[in-house]
């Protein structure tokens, strides 16, 4: 099988991280180790961001502190862009299967346009989950959790306070950011056939795990109560 192909942005991403002189010094900074990320992986040169961002390499560190604060700044614009892309497909109409489907494509295009900030932002969240613990949930998880609700509510099924959402989504999310880690890494399906995988495994275990609490969903998405 022909893997699907990604569409390549680095070009695009250079050409943004020049762009001028206009924006803030910081910005651009961050912009540049956004591009050199996706290049070369974190371990991206100082030299090699201050050149893109149009600086002095000492110029870097009169902004960031450390390496570190300047990856955690790259972190938290790459999850923004992503974020950017995905939230909103959790907003669309349509039954539970189109619901499913649109944010898992659209995780999936980020992903095969920024394949190396992915799986740098992947790695970045694994580590942070592991030290935050039992801290509570991110703010990517409550967006999913409040988006359920909507949804559960707009198509007119009620009580679901006892529904385990948080911890039926945060394991979702987990297994489709891995899956898709995988894919980034050895592209052994098409981009289309992993969405409809995803799709698939993801409705059959919000199937299963609704049902338990007595909500139905039938094989097009219908939601209905029955208990």
């Amino acid at each position: 099988m022909t893997a699907q192909k990604w569409e390549d942005t680095t070009a695009a991403r250079r050409a943004s991280s020049r762009q001028g002189h206009r924006a803030p010094v910081r910005d651009r900074i961050i912009q540049a180790a956004a591009v050199a990320i996706e290049e070369n992986g974190p371990d991206a040169a100082t030299s090699q961001i201050a050149e893109l961002a149009g600086v002095a390499r000492p110029h870097v560190y009169r902004h960031f502190s450390s390496k570190e604060e300047l990856l955690q700044e790259v972190a938290r614009y790459a999850a923004g862009s992503l974020k950017d892309r995905v939230l909103p497909a959790l907003e669309a109409n349509g039954d539970a299967v189109d619901w499913i489907r649109e944010p898992v494509k659209q995780a999936v295009e980020w992903a095969s346009e920024n394949p190396g900030l992915f799986l740098f932002l992947m790695g970045r969240n694994q580590a942070r989950d592991l030290q935050r613990g039992r801290a509570g949930r991110s703010h990517f998880l409550g967006k999913i959790v409040e988006a359920a609700e909507a949804h559960l509510a707009a198509v007119g099924t009620v009580g679901t306070a006892g529904v385990p959402l948080d911890a039926l989504f945060s394991g979702l999310k987990g297994m489709v950011d891995t899956s898709i880690v995988w894919w980034v890494r050895h592209q052994d399906e098409e981009r289309d056939a992993l969405v409809d995988r995803l799709s698939r495994q993801v409705g059959l275990i919000v199937q299963s795990g609704l049902a338990e609490h007595g909500i139905a969903v039938d094989e097009t998405g219908v939601v209905s109560k029955f208990a």
